[in-house]
């Protein structure tokens, strides 16, 4: 059964990395376990090269803000071992300012989602060759997937077809708003649609 191939992993993780691994939980059949920042390469070399782990192919790295928190930032690692068709997630907290190691030196494959993560939340990674923005513009100010970052008063680049050049506005978060005249045939029609026949009235 998965659970219990997920508890062996468990438990193999804590009993050879220690102080490492801060506290581990199996949930919705996936196991994830949070780390000690300042070891992360450690972790993530043990469950790529051990062998009851194998954890060798690099699915994800993303972000996630919790602003109410002290160490107000998650750093989220995918891993997949083909070897035994499971997934684990490993979790780092950090606060704003703080620098995780960057995970390069375990997988190569963290460069561009370490960029990601450090263009929309702000985290640093200590360690990384080339951390710069990958996703806003050049001259953007802050990072707009953190919780507290305001829906106004920056700018947004776009290219103008027009004027045939980009040109930057102030940002604008406009909905749709959709008015319903009730004359679709899904709502509102005035004869029997195929199948409301067999309806109780």
């Amino acid at each position: 059964m998965m659970s219990d191939v997920l508890q062996k992993v468990a438990e193999r993780v804590v009993a050879n990395l220690g102080g490492a691994v801060t506290s581990h939980v199996i949930a919705h059949g996936e196991l994830t376990i949070t780390a000690e920042p300042s070891q992360i390469n450690e972790v993530l070399t043990f469950l790529r090269d051990d062998p009851e782990c194998r954890f060798v192919a690099f699915i994800d790295l993303c972000g996630a803000d919790y602003p109410e928190r002290e160490k107000r930032f998650d750093v989220v690692y995918h891993l997949l071992s083909p070897y035994m068709n499971t997934r684990i997630r490993v979790k780092v907290q950090a606060a704003d300012g703080d620098d995780v190691p960057s995970a390069i030196p375990s997988f190569k494959a963290a460069d561009w989602f370490e960029r990601e993560v450090y263009d929309l939340y702000g985290v640093q990674f200590s360690g990384h060759p080339d951390l710069r923005r990958i996703l806003t513009d050049y001259g953007f100010q802050g990072h707009p997937l953190r919780k507290d970052f305001p829906t106004t008063g920056y700018v947004e680049v776009r290219y103008d077809d027009e004027a045939k050049r980009v040109v930057y506005e102030p940002v604008k978060l406009v909905q749709e708003f959709r008015q319903f005249d009730y004359l679709s045939p899904w709502e509102g029609t005035k004869y029997v649609l195929p199948g409301d026949e067999k309806a109780k009235s």
